[in-house]
């Protein structure tokens, strides 16, 4: 299982939070926080993986991880283990890409 850190930020770069995931391998990926959503009761986070030089990776991976935070509010995500949990993730995550494709086309 890969472990995972959350890169504390200032308030000035909540929108450039990044993910630092250790994965089996011994590699390490950073990644931009999507969304963190709800499905079937609990909390999920959507990451997307950088290269590099920290630009988005081109083929549009997604990594998603059960997110929680502690009492004092810090926060850490879960590999997801069980594939029908993971099944659930997946399909509202997709629902939300849909309503948000959607909404902007009435924009």
């Amino acid at each position: 299982m890969a472990e995972e850190k959350i890169t504390p930020v200032t308030e000035s770069e909540i929108d450039n939070i990044r993910v630092s995931l250790d994965l089996d391998d011994g590699s390490k990926v950073e990644c931009k926080i999507l969304t963190i959503f709800e499905a079937a009761g609990k909390e999920y986070i959507a990451l997307l993986p950088l290269d590099a030089d920290g630009k988005e990776n081109p083929d549009g991976d997604v990594y998603l991880y059960r997110y929680a935070e502690d009492e004092k509010g810090i926060p850490s995500v879960e590999y997801i283990a069980d594939a029908d949990e993971y099944e659930a993730a997946a399909d509202r995550f997709d629902e939300l890409l849909d309503e948000a494709y959607y909404d902007s086309m009435d924009e």
